[in-house]
């Protein structure tokens, strides 16, 4: 009954967040035994306060699930909705996760409310910058811009979805 509603539809929009991606081995946020939260506390690392407290601590943990997530692979689930596109040429994918691995599998038509993990911006303009130097052992890397942190394209706690997130009926076809 599914595939023939699936045939017949003209548009489709998928939600998803961190328990598609689990099976890619991409550790989720609020599992009480295994999630990061469990484990980190997210005011320390997922705060505009936590990053102007320490902006290195907060690089270096992004850094690390930059790491984890690039060894990651699209899993079945993010494929199936990948090859839903062929089937429903309107088909959208709106995701909570950073870890890119939707556009991995083939979607074309993402929505990443929450950014991405693989980008990286200027903390004070917000440009995204293509490559940085991360030798430091002290201290974030800065933008060669303005010089100031910067921070993993990500919404963090406390923040609000970028302006423009297309989330609104219509943007999509919604």
């Amino acid at each position: 009954a599914l595939i023939g509603r699936l045939h017949k539809a003209r548009s489709i929009a998928a939600l998803t967040g961190a328990g598609i991606s689990a099976e890619s081995g991409v550790p989720t946020f609020r599992d009480a035994q295994t999630g990061l939260w469990a484990k980190f506390d997210p005011l320390e690392l997922a705060t505009p306060g936590a990053f102007r407290r320490n902006a290195k601590l907060v690089w270096d943990w992004y850094a690390w699930r930059r790491e984890l997530v690039a060894r990651a692979a699209p899993n079945a689930g993010h494929r199936a909705l990948a090859s839903l596109e062929g089937v429903v040429p309107d088909c959208s994918v709106i995701t909570q996760n950073v870890d890119g691995l939707h556009r991995a599998a083939g979607s074309r038509r993402v929505v990443e409310l929450h950014g991405n993990l693989q980008r990286v911006k200027c903390s004070r303009e917000g440009t995204i910058v293509a490559t940085w130097d991360d030798s430091s052992p002290r201290e974030a890397p800065r933008c060669a811009q303005c010089g100031a942190f910067l921070r993993p394209d990500v919404v963090w706690f406390e923040e609000l979805l970028p302006a423009g997130t297309p989330i609104t009926p219509g943007v999509l076809g919604l």
